[in-house]
């Protein structure tokens, strides 16, 4: 049980560590191995820092990348918008001129019709005169 806990708890830094002594041979091991677990844990904290400084990274990348989709988003909607807007102006304006074309129309040939009721009308008068004057 005990050899289990040191196999979890230190297991692995600590043949790391033999390992070392045994290839550099120092002039005090147990100096050496002190200062190379210590060495260790720091290393393992500072890499453990950069994974999370990594992750952090990783995070804010996400979250920026999803704020530009979502921009790119709304820009391609505000282009639809305008120009549906633009499509709805259009229209707008052809009805407008259609309505003008055709009010024109009815203008002059009311102005057509009126010049005819006239003219018949005079040659009514003309008429009328001229049976007046002969009238034997």
């Amino acid at each position: 049980m005990e050899s289990e806990y040191l196999k979890r708890s230190v297991g692995t830094c600590l043949a790391k560590g033999l390992a070392e002594v045994v290839e550099l041979r120092p002039a005090d091991p147990i100096e050496y191995l002190a200062h190379w677990i210590y060495k260790y844990r720091k290393n393992l904290d500072e890499e453990k820092k950069r994974d999370l400084e990594r992750a952090k990274l990783e995070q804010e990348r996400e979250e920026a990348q999803v704020e530009l989709d979502m921009l790119e988003k709304i820009k391609e909607e505000q282009l639809m918008i305008e120009q549906k807007l633009a499509e709805e102006q259009q229209a707008q304006l052809k009805r407008e001129l259609e309505e003008l074309e055709l009010k024109k129309l009815v203008e002059e040939k009311a102005e057509e019709l009126l010049l005819q009721q006239k003219a018949q009308e005079n040659t009514v008068n003309v008429m009328g005169e001229s049976e007046e004057e002969s009238p034997s």
